[in-house]
C-alpha cells in the first residue's frame, strides 16, 4: 500500500535565470546574475543564461514532457526583472503575459503551478543601491509581490517568497560564489535579515489578491552530524546548525535568533556586539508571521568535525568518491528523513514540502539515444522512500520536486553540472527523457494508483 497520500504534490522544479534564456526579451532588465556572470573566472566555464533551456519559448513543449511524466506539480519562478527592469518603476506587461501563458499551459495540462517569486536573480539596479544588504530592498520586493500576485493571484494559489536566502546572503555577499559576488560578512547578516524581512511583510500582501492563499519560504537545510562523541566535534556541530539551519527557521518560527549563533558571530568578529544593527522594533514579529507551509531543499548532510589537535577518533569517516554526486555531495537519504523528522518536532509547521531534492551526474546519451543515468535513479528512488518513512512517523510532508526537469545553467558552474532528469543538448535544445524521468513516472504511478503498479 502507498504510503502517499491521494492529493500528495508530485512535481518538478526549475528556476527563471537557469532555464528561461531570452534576456533581452520584452523590456527584461539586467539582473544581478547577467553582471556577475561577466566578471572573469566567476562562472566555470564562461557562460551565462542567455539562452540556457530557451524556455521562455520552448515551454509548451516542456509542459508536455511534464504531462509525459505524470508529475502534477510545477515549481518554477518569476524573473523579477522581467517584470520591472530596474526592481521599483513600470511594470513589464509582456513579462506577466509570459508568465499568464506558462500558467494557462500547466492548467491545460492537469499541473498545479507552484510559484517562487525571488530565486536569485534580483534587479542589478537594486543592487546598484545596496542590494539585500540595503533595507531599501524590503520595500522593492513587497511591491513586486503586490504586482505578481495581482497579476497571477486569480490561477495560482501556491506561493513562495524566497528560494534559499542562506544562499542569496551567505554566497552572494559572504562568501562572493553567487552573485552579485561580495565579500562582507556584516553585509551577508544584513541581507540574510532584509530578505527575511522582505519574506515576512510580502506573506500579507500575497495573501490580499489570492482566494486560499498558500503562502510558504523554502530553505536550504542540512542535518548535521557530529563526527564523534567528542566534546569539539559536538560543538563544531551546534556552531553550524546555529549558522545554516537556525539562523533562518528561529526567526521564522519562533520571532528571534538563536542567542548561542549570535555569539558565535560576535566571536568571529562579524559583529561588534550581541545587539544587531540591522534589526529594528517590530521587525521580528513580521518576520514571524504565520505560514501556511515551509519548503526544505536537500542534497546532503554534514559532518562537522572540531579541530584536529587532541580530538578523539573519527567514527564517521568520509565517503568514498563513489558515494558523491559530480557536485562532490555525499548521497545521504537517510539525512532527508532526519531533517524533515526534526523540523516537524522542532517547529512544527503546518505543513511540510522537499521543494528541491536531485543528484548532479553528467550521463550522455548512448549509441541509441538512451540516457542510463543508473546513479541518479537509485538517489530518486532511495529520496522517495525516505519521504514515505517521514511521512510514516508523522511528518505533515505535503508534496515533493525531483530537482530539475531540465539540464540547466548551473550557477558558478555554468552548464558543466547536469541535475536533469530530462537531457538538454544545449546546441541544438533537443530533450531526451533520462531513465530517471521514466523511474520517476513509475513511481509516482505506483504511489498515486497502487493497484495498477501490480
Amino acid at each position: 500500500m502507498s504510503g502517499f497520500p491521494k492529493d500528495f504534490a508530485w512535481g518538478t522544479a526549475t528556476s527563471s535565470y537557469q532555464v528561461e534564456g531570452a534576456l533581452d526579451v520584452g523590456g527584461r532588465g539586467e539582473s544581478i546574475w547577467d553582471r556577475f556572470a561577466r566578471v572573469p573566472g566567476a562562472v566555470a566555464d564562461g557562460s551565462d543564461g542567455r539562452v540556457a533551456c530557451d524556455h521562455f519559448h520552448r515551454f509548451a513543449d516542456d509542459v508536455a514532457l511534464m504531462r509525459q511524466i505524470g508529475v502534477n506539480t510545477y515549481r518554477f519562478s518569476i524573473a523579477w526583472p522581467r517584470i520591472l527592469a530596474d526592481g521599483r518603476g513600470e511594470v513589464l506587461h509582456a513579462g506577466l503575459d509570459f508568465y499568464r501563458r506558462l500558467v494557462d499551459a500547466l492548467l491545460s495540462a492537469g499541473i498545479r503551478p507552484f510559484v517562487t517569486l525571488n530565486h536569485w536573480d534580483m534587479p542589478q539596479a537594486l543592487e546598484d543601491e545596496g542590494g539585500w544588504a540595503s533595507r531599501r530592498t524590503v520595500d522593492a520586493f513587497v511591491r513586486y509581490a503586490d504586482v505578481v500576485s495581482r497579476a497571477l493571484g486569480d490561477r495560482v494559489r501556491d506561493w513562495t517568497t524566497h528560494n534559499e536566502p542562506w544562499c542569496m546572503a551567505h554566497l552572494g555577499y559572504e562568501t562572493g560564489e553567487h552573485a552579485p559576488g561580495r565579500k562582507e560578512p556584516a553585509a551577508a547578516l544584513a541581507a540574510a535579515h532584509h530578505l527575511l524581512l522582505a519574506h515576512g511583510r510580502a506573506v500579507p500582501v500575497i495573501r490580499a489578491h489570492v482566494r486560499d492563499a498558500h503562502v510558504g519560504l523554502v530553505l536550504n537545510l542540512v542535518p548535521g552530524y557530529a563526527a564523534s562523541g567528542s566534546d569539539i566535534d559536538r560543538e563544531a556541530l551546534r556552531r553550524f546548525d546555529g549558522f545554516f539551519n537556525r539562523w533562518y527557521l528561529d526567526p521564522i518560527f519562533f520571532g528571534r535568533y538563536p542567542d548561542d549563533a549570535i555569539a558565535d558571530r560576535v566571536q568571529q568578529g562579524h559583529l561588534s556586539s550581541t545587539t544587531l544593527p540591522f534589526v529594528v522594533d517590530g521587525d521580528m514579529a513580521e518576520i514571524a508571521t504565520p505560514i501556511d507551509w515551509l519548503g526544505i531543499n536537500y542534497y546532503s548532510r554534514a559532518i562537522c568535525r572540531g579541530a584536529d589537535e587532541g580530538n578523539a577518533p573519527r567514527v564517521i569517516a568520509e565517503p568514498l568518491p563513489a558515494q558523491k554526486t559530480d557536485m562532490g555531495w555525499e548521497v545521504f537519504p537517510d539525512g532527508l528523513a532526519a531533517i524533515l523528522e526534526r523540523v516537524h518536532a522542532d517547529y512544527a509547521p503546518r505543513a511540510l514540502y522537499v521543494t528541491e531534492n536531485g543528484a548532479a551526474y553528467a550521463t550522455e546519451p548512448d549509441h541509441q539515444g538512451r540516457v542510463a543515468d543508473v546513479e541518479r535513479v537509485h538517489y530518486v528512488r532511495t529520496h522517495v522512500e525516505a519521504c514515505a518513512q517521514a511521512l510514516a512517523r508523522g511528518v505533515p510532508l505535503r508534496g515533493y520536486f525531483l530537482w530539475s526537469l531540465l539540464d540547466n545553467f548551473e550557477w558558478q558552474w555554468g552548464y558543466l553540472r547536469r541535475f536533469g532528469i530530462v537531457h538538454v543538448d544545449y546546441a541544438t535544445q533537443k530533450r531526451t527523457l533520462k531513465d530517471s524521468a521514466r523511474v520517476y513516472r513509475d513511481l509516482i504511478a505506483a504511489h498515486t494508483n497502487p493497484r495498477s503498479a501490480r
